[in-house]
Formats: structure tokens, sequence, C-alpha cells
């Protein structure tokens, strides 16, 4: 590039691809909006399509990018996948850079061949890939930034918190194949205690799903089911309840229902990976309890007994995962992802490619 490199805005405009949050939003998109504006000449905006393709700002924030090019029908889908274009190209021409929150690590299944192309498109005008823990693999032809997942006790604070009932077992979450709650139920049947019981809670993603739960748990008296979606107040009550959380997912990389019930001061049982084992080294393993290959009754029954000594009033150390924290370091990952675009050496990380 030559000639001038433009200075750094004094102030910060963010664009956000989520809307304006409603009581059914991701809290830690919330959380991440209140932290990053909360930075002293920081403005961040909600996502609109005409925001979005009119406004001027300085950076472009990216999380679920399957959202923007899928539709409810076939034209509605359609027609978001020519604004995403429209999008794309704004970006381009004002030399506004991506980044990019990598809550997962591979596409979704099942979307189409235009959603695919689309979908790598965007990844390809990343500047600036933000990755929630050391395991998610670096992008070598793009800058990168390690900002841990935030936590949600400040969250959750507004509501009251019921005390634990001894030998209960909850999940709860939306509920997916790959989330393994009918392994959860499979396995709890094999548990041996008439005090134990099982709680699980969510929205199934099909009727299907639904159905095969329900018969599963028909002929357990100690397993209840609780088949729609949680609120708050819900979600606090299944998890504060339960001296035992299970996320017995088939796939786990970052998860918010982790920290969610960690946030409440309940302890874990999810699959042994690498995540989950640097997550038990930060805050405890008598707070993430592993299992190895499949889910099994004798799981359930050690993960119970090690979540009975924990104290009422147990914490996790969660300080690591202070917002302020985050909201500091995403401002410093849009600078740098800015500086990048513009052609300005941004410290020791690799050139972007625009």
């Amino acid at each position: 590039m030559t000639g001038a490199v433009p200075e750094l805005p004094s102030g910060l405009v963010v664009q956000q691809s989520f809307p304006r949050p409603r009581p059914t939003t991701n809290p830690y998109l919330v959380m991440l909006r209140d932290a990053v504006g909360a930075v002293p000449g920081v403005e961040v905006r909600t996502f609109s399509w005409k925001g979005a393709l009119l406004g001027r700002y300085d950076v472009f924030h990216v999380h679920w990018p399957e959202i923007l090019v899928s539709g409810r029908s076939p034209l509605k889908a359609l027609l978001r996948q020519a604004l995403t274009v429209a999008l794309v190209a704004k970006l381009a021409a004002t030399r506004t850079p991506i980044v990019r929150t990598e809550h997962n690590l591979e596409l979704p299944s099942g979307i189409s061949r235009r959603e695919r192309v689309l979908l790598r498109w965007i990844e390809r005008r990343t500047t600036l890939w933000v990755r929630l823990n050391d395991e998610t693999p670096e992008h070598p032809d793009a800058l990168g930034a390690l900002i841990p997942h935030g936590h949600y006790v400040d969250w959750f604070s507004r509501w009251p918190w019921p005390a634990r009932e001894t030998g209960r077992v909850s999940y709860f979450g939306f509920i997916r194949r790959y989330k393994g709650v009918d392994g959860l139920v499979r396995a709890f049947r094999g548990v041996r205690g008439d005090d134990r019981r099982l709680h699980a809670a969510g929205k199934p993603s099909t009727p299907e799903l639904a159905k095969g739960l329900e018969e599963l748990a028909a002929d357990d008296p100690r397993v209840s089911l609780d088949l729609r979606f949680l609120d708050d107040e819900a979600l606090i009550d299944t998890v504060r309840r339960a001296e035992l959380v299970v996320l017995p997912y088939r796939e786990m990389h970052n998860s918010g229902g982790v920290l969610t019930a960690l946030s409440l001061g309940r302890p874990v049982l999810v699959p042994a990976n690498e995540v989950n084992a640097r997550l038990a080294d930060e805050v405890g393993a008598d707070w993430v309890r592993q299992y190895s290959d499949e889910l099994g009754s004798g799981d359930v029954e050690r993960a119970l007994e090690a979540a009975s000594r924990l104290s009422e009033d147990a914490r996790p150390d969660l300080s690591a995962r202070d917002w302020d924290r985050a909201g500091e370091a995403h401002v410093a990952a849009y600078r740098r992802a800015i500086a990048a675009v513009r052609g300005r050496a941004s410290g020791s990380g690799r050139r972007a490619r625009s």
C-alpha cells in the first residue's frame, strides 16, 4: 500500500451482528454489548439490515453468521442472502474489518449450497477471529485474539437463588440430538437409590425428540421432564435446585451451559476433552467432573457423591472471566483489526487477508 496511513479513530463505532436483545436473547450477547459499550469512547450498535447497509461504523462483529443467510421460507432466505452479499461488498468497499467470534468449529449441518458458499466467503473476508478457549485452532491467514467466555454471575444475581435438593440431577438448555439428553435418561435409570432424581428441562428441537424422551422417562418415576423454553427464572430454579448438573453433549467445544451452571454455583459433569480439562484446572476439579466414552450410571453416581461434599455456599473461581476484562479485550481486538485493514502494523500479529 502506498500513501499515508489514516489514523485510527479516537472514538469507535462497533456494529454487532445481533439485533436489539429480547427476553430470549443469549445473555452472552447482552453482556458483551454492555461490556464493550462501557469502554470510554466506544459506541455499540445492534443489528438491523438498514443500519448495517447504510450506517457508518468502524468494525463489524459477527457471531453466528448463518443467521444472516437463513430464513423461515425459501423466499425470505433468498432475500437475506442477497442482502448479505450487499453487506459484505459494502464492508470491502469501505475497508471495514469483520471480526468473528468462533463459537462453533464447523459450519451448521443441513444448510444449502448457497448458504455454505456465502458463509465461506464471510470466513475469507474475516480480519480477526476471537477464540473463546485455547483449544480453538488459530487461522494462519488472519489475526486472532483469545478472549475467554465471560461468566453469568452478575446476570443471574437479580433473581433469588433456591437451595439445592439432595440427590437431584438436572439438565437444562435446548434439547438437540447432539446434546445427548436421551443418553442421560438411560444412564440415570441405572442410578441406584429412590432418593435420586433427574430433571431435564428445555425445548426439544423436534416433536420426535420430545416423544422419544417422554417414552424413555415413562417407566421411571424419578425422572421428570419440562419440555419448554426456559426463561431466566425457570433456568435458575432448574440449576440451583440440583446437586449436580449433567451436560452430556456428544460434541462440546464452547459451552455457555457449563459456565451458566458454574456461575450459579453448581458443579457439572461433562465429557472429557481438552477444553473441559483446562476449565477444570482453572476453576477446580471439584466443579468440573469429566467422564470418558459413553455416559454411564456409575459416572453419575460418582459425580453426585463428589457434589454432595461441596458446601451450599461454595463458589468456583470465575475471576478470569470478568466482563470488564472481556470488554477491554474486545475493543483492543477491534482496533487491531482496523489497523490491519488500513495497512498499519498491529503489534506482533500477522497481517490479515483483506
